[in-house]
């Protein structure tokens, strides 16, 4: 009897919420908005707002895997994610606005649960305000000439930067950024004389080229950010309250995102996994757009330069001006880069290594068969063996069968298929390749990793209401029983992590390649949130959007996740990106590591070569390798570049730096993702001579000829490869 009443508590608890709900969006608009002097529409905008606080609170609450509070933490983490979107760079906001918007830091949990979501409409006002003060800045500061003589610098990275006190210190870092883009225009003009058009910025200077003016230079940059700042003053009451909320679901893990309905676009992108046109994942991260990855077979693929955590700074139509689009939406950067199949676009590109290149790049379809599963062998001519190599690009499946107007094609098929033909050579190892696999079919994961061990679990995942469901391999058939590694990289990520744990797990192949992959072990679920809303006269406001919300995390069969920490290598190669903060430990907010408690498996026996042995053998190769040396000392001036966040103003002192960093590496594919087994060539080839290029892009590849020699050493032990003694944690059964 307790029991029932407590239940009809909670229902009467659920309807009077509801009910003040209902009474607050039929109320006038709070006082803070009432003295903005909102028009009809903005008063709809933010009754909309109202409702969609509380259809997200409720979802969040209730379907996040962390089950995380609407309280002052989520407020303190809500606004230094909003704060991040509104004026990452510190070029806009005083230290007197941001002071003014810390106000509500610790009022934004309330604020939720009273459905009075003020923040944005101030935020809005002030940014607006802002932007036309710095506008006016700029036009009166690219009247004048800049003395590139005087010995100065500018601070690059916003984390070192304070917030402006006034407009005097507002307008002096304008008249340093401004002395920076214009010097840079002029520098780049005298390197290349086609300035940001094909070619440019590669350092290839043309002395019959006649540079650019000062006077002119700063022209096009007059015209550049009049554009820009016209983009800027587009934004909406409405678009600052979606950013808003973007930021409040951000604030439970960075994989939970607010999709507004006019944002489907961006949405279809990240689903699909590709960009129309050039073919790259893309993402806005505090104020930049970034490459996520490169699709393989793509138009940015078959270019060769553009890789994963680029940062794109301008992009520009054929030999147009380019178009400024640091501080820009993803969909505003999305629809300039976007165009008909044929046409050129030309990104500016910030390199890892802190170089910047204009990538030009011909939008075209992506080359489908290029995303699918690839394999040849290799010969190794000292010792007379033959090693299959398999890449795996993605974990991909076609769901729709061929009576639906699909394939039913999938990487197991493919993977099965690539085995039985190398097994037909007689192959002594194999190399498994995910470098840049994103992921893909969690089913495919399962289904690849039960190819090489027998019957037994391979991944364990936990929902948000806390039970864990171990997912198994049911047939006792191995299609390899051979010594195996594979090949991981910083970049591998998602259902490549569960593949590349459960055979580590196993002790069924070693790992090798880059410290750690990604370490991305969660799974997204999308909510249409019209289906939420609470009362029938509350839809007048649909489209509410969409919530993109974390509710399950992936675990070893040990039973550690695979999320932050990703899979650590049992060899390390170097690369070039090994000190770039990549990953998903270095994300705001994500979900830390943890454990439950080890699934029940058979590791397969230990290796009488040891890893120590491996390991030690591998590094002596490095050490006279002089592709891997020259990998190392890219990697460290990589390193010091990125530290060296202040950048001089003095054009002596650039000119030369430009010139040093031009000689130390001038190949613009050295960071390009695959390591160049996947840069295809200008020329049109049948499929036979592109088959034959790629087979000898992989033999030449330092890291699968690694690959082979650790194999080599791997064979004269045992068949079986894994961590050594507590090297490796197992719940050993059965």
């Amino acid at each position: 009897m307790v029991r029932n009443w407590k239940h009809f508590a909670m229902y009467l608890l659920r309807r009077s919420l509801l009910f003040y709900l209902l009474l607050l969006l039929l109320n006038p608009l709070t006082a803070s908005l009432a003295h903005a002097r909102p028009a009809t529409d903005d008063a709809d905008i933010a009754n909309r707002a109202k409702l969609l606080s509380y259809v997200l609170r409720q979802q969040l609450t209730q379907h996040h895997f962390s089950h995380k509070a609407i309280d002052n933490t989520f407020s303190e983490a809500t606004f230094d994610l909003y704060l991040k979107q509104l004026d990452f760079q510190k070029r806009f906001l005083l230290a007197s606005d941001v002071a003014q918007l810390r106000a509500y830091a610790d009022r934004i949990d309330d604020e939720f649960r009273l459905g009075q979501i003020e923040l944005p409409a101030i935020a809005g006002q002030l940014l607006d305000k802002r932007i036309r003060q710095v506008r006016k800045i700029v036009a009166e500061l690219l009247t004048r000439k800049f003395d590139f003589r005087r010995e100065e610098e500018l601070e690059s990275d916003p984390e070192k930067l304070a917030w402006v006190a006034d407009s005097a210190a507002l307008k002096e870092r304008w008249r340093k950024i401004l002395k920076y883009q214009v010097m840079v225009r002029m520098l780049t003009l005298e390197e290349n004389p086609e300035g940001d058009k094909k070619g440019a910025g590669k350092g290839k200077k043309d002395p019959s080229a006649k540079p650019e003016t000062q006077a002119e230079a700063r022209k096009k940059i007059a015209k550049r950010f009049d554009h820009f700042f016209d983009r800027l003053l587009k934004d909406t009451l409405r678009d600052h309250y979606d950013r808003f909320f973007n930021a409040a679901t951000r604030a439970f893990d960075p994989h939970t995102s607010y999709f507004a309905p006019k944002q489907k676009e961006d949405f279809e992108i990240g689903m699909r996994g590709s960009l129309e046109g050039i073919g790259a994942t893309l993402r806005e991260e505090d104020g930049f757009i970034k490459v996520v990855r490169v699709i393989p077979g793509s138009a940015a693929a078959r270019q060769g330069e553009l890789a994963a955590e680029d940062t794109i700074l301008a992009v520009a139509q054929g030999d147009e001006e380019p178009v400024d689009v640091t501080d820009t939406r993803l969909r505003d950067a999305v629809e300039l880069i976007r165009g008909p199949k044929g046409t050129e676009v030309r990104l500016t590109v910030k390199k890892a290594d802190g170089k910047t290149r204009v990538i030009p790049i011909v939008r075209d379809v992506v080359e489908i068969e290029e995303t699918f599963v690839k394999w040849t062998t290799i010969p190794d001519p000292k010792t007379g063996k033959l090693f299959g190599y398999i890449r795996i690009p993605s974990f991909y499946r076609d769901f729709k069968g061929p009576f639906q107007g699909g394939t039913g094609r999938n990487v197991t098929d493919d993977v099965e298929k690539a085995l039985l033909d190398l097994k037909k050579n007689n192959i002594d190892g194999l190399l498994i390749d995910l470098r840049n696999n994103g992921g893909g079919a969690l089913t495919d994961a399962v289904k690849i990793s039960g190819l090489f061990i027998k019957s037994g679990p391979v991944v364990q995942v936990k929902s948000s209401n806390g039970q864990v469901r171990v997912l198994d391999d049911r047939d006792p058939d191995v299609a390899y029983d051979g010594p195996m590694l594979v090949l991981v990289n910083r970049f591998s990520a998602s259902a490549s992590e569960i593949f590349a744990a459960a055979l580590q797990d196993y002790h069924r192949a070693l790992i090798v390649g880059s410290e750690h992959t990604y370490g991305k072990g969660t799974v997204q679920t999308i909510l249409d949130l019209d289906r939420a809303i609470p009362f029938r006269n509350m839809e007048k406001y649909k489209p509410l959007g969409a919530l993109k919300i974390t509710t399950q995390k992936f675990y070893r069969v040990s039973g550690g996740s695979t999320q932050d920490k990703g899979v650590e290598a049992d060899l390390i190669l170097p690369d070039r990106m090994q000190y770039v903060k990549s990953g998903e430990k270095y994300m705001d907010y994500a979900l830390p590591w943890d454990t439950v408690p080890a699934a029940r498996y058979t590791p397969w026996p230990r290796p009488k070569q040891s890893l120590k042995m491996l390991i030690e053998n591998s590094k002596k190769r490095l050490e006279n390798n002089k592709e891997f040396q020259e990998i190392v000392s890219d990697a460290e001036k990589v390193k010091e570049r990125r530290n060296k966040t202040r950048l001089t103003l003095n054009i002596a002192k650039a000119r030369k730096e430009r010139a040093e960093m031009d000689d130390s590496n001038d190949d613009p594919s050295a960071f390009h993702d695959g390591f160049g087994v996947e840069n295809d060539t200008d020329k049109p080839l049948d499929e036979a001579a592109k088959h034959k290029r790629w087979e000898e892009q992989v033999r030449k590849d330092p890291y699968t000829r690694e690959g082979v020699a650790i194999l080599d050493d791997l064979l004269a032990g045992t068949l079986s490869v894994g961590k050594t003694g507590a090297e490796t944690t197992t719940a050993n059964t059965d």
